[in-house]
């Protein structure tokens, strides 16, 4: 077998990223879509349009990310080419078959957890087939391994969970104890400045976080902007402060739509940022291997250590990718469904649910109700 089978695998490899990035756009649309259709800021096409250039500029700082298919969850320097094409095109088919399945039925789930899990089964069968081919112990599979970056990068997946739980419920805690729920009159008071800390900590996450992973920033421009954040922030707030009371006092513009679009592009751009090695990575990672092996005096043979070095992804395949994603959010009616399921979850309103509840859901409402309305007597009438 020469290496000319491997370019008809690196072939579908490339095939199969296209495929990956429509059904896993159409899964995690809704996880930045919901927010602004569920409360209608503005009409759906806006809100697309905004959503779309999110994305753009989300995939150009995700340069960095695409190390985690490369080596975040196995050992490359111990697999060949020709292994670890096998175990990118099992990843990738399975990827795109579960997917689309989850798509077909509008249920969301997470691409990270799907992509992670899908490489370290292939990886450890693959470890598997060359232990007991080298008749050697089964204990040896866990060399092939990157066991302390795989356990970080699946407990990061679980932690994640529980704080945007946390976070999500205390900072909603907040905005409504500040703003209540008729917030017509505590708008206009606090609005401006619970609108310039919400924006801040958009810009915060968006350039400040997002700027060492971005294709086009130098490592200079970058300590630039982490040396001086504090000042940043500082005048983005003082800006947005000043804008959203001009629209409150002058123009009576509910100013909770342009920071709910604000973290739709927000949202759009983390996503494009983070997940997109979920789609292109393994597959670029193939490219690579490939690449590497293709000028080696023995390309079946030689291991695959280079794929350990840090590599970054040209802008424009980025730039491609990130068309192909905003395509698919304007087109794919499976990204409708998804996010109609999500919407539906988050109704107030009765009707015909998806989902029923648990006996589990229930008993923790139960309880968290009753804590809170043990505390709400703790404060005088006026603040409840």
């Amino acid at each position: 077998m020469g290496i000319e089978i491997f370019v008809v695998a690196v072939g579908i490899l490339i095939f199969c990223a296209v495929f990956d990035l429509m059904v896993g756009v159409s899964n995690d649309a809704a996880n930045f879509l919901n927010s602004s259709l569920g409360s209608r800021v503005a009409p759906r096409h806006v809100i697309m349009i905004i959503a779309s250039l999110g994305i753009i500029a989300g995939v150009t700082f995700s340069s960095g990310m695409m190390e985690v298919a490369r080596k975040g969850i196995f050992h490359p320097q111990f697999f060949t080419m020709p292994e670890l094409i096998t175990i990118f095109l099992a990843v990738m088919l399975t990827d795109i078959l579960l997917l689309d399945m989850f798509n077909t039925f509008g249920l969301p789930t997470s691409t990270t957890v799907s992509i992670v899990f899908e490489l370290l089964g292939a990886a450890i069968a693959m470890s598997v087939i060359k232990v007991l081919a080298a008749d050697q112990d089964l204990g040896m599979v866990s060399e092939y391994i990157n066991t302390a970056k795989a356990m970080i990068i699946i407990l990061g997946i679980l932690m994640s969970v529980i704080f945007a739980f946390l976070l999500g419920a205390i900072v909603q805690f907040i905005s409504r104890l500040i703003l209540t729920f008729d917030y017509s009159k505590t708008i206009k008071r606090y609005g401006a400045l619970w609108g310039g800390v919400a924006l801040s900590s958009i810009v915060f996450f968006i350039l400040i976080k997002g700027a060492k992973g971005a294709s086009f920033i130098s490592p200079e421009q970058h300590i630039w902007i982490q040396s001086n954040t504090a000042t940043i922030l500082m005048w983005v707030f003082a800006a947005s402060a000043v804008s959203l009371q001009i629209m409150i006092s002058f123009f009576r513009i509910n100013i909770l739509k342009p920071i709910i679009l604000t973290g739709t592009f927000a949202l759009a751009m983390a996503f494009a940022a983070n997940d997109l090695v979920n789609f292109i990575g393994v597959p670029l990672a193939g490219l690579y291997a490939y690449k590497v092996a293709a000028v080696s005096a023995d390309p079946l043979s030689i291991t695959m250590g280079a794929l350990s070095q840090k590599v970054s992804t040209e802008t424009y395949i980025l730039l491609i990718a990130g068309v192909i994603m905003v395509l698919t959010l304007w087109f794919s009616r499976k990204a409708r469904t998804v996010s109609a399921t999500e919407i539906g979850l988050g109704s107030q309103h009765e009707g015909i649910e998806s989902f029923e509840s648990t006996k589990l859901s229930r008993v923790l409402v139960r309880m968290v109700d009753t804590f809170f309305s043990n505390v709400k007597q703790m404060f005088p009438e006026q603040i409840r």
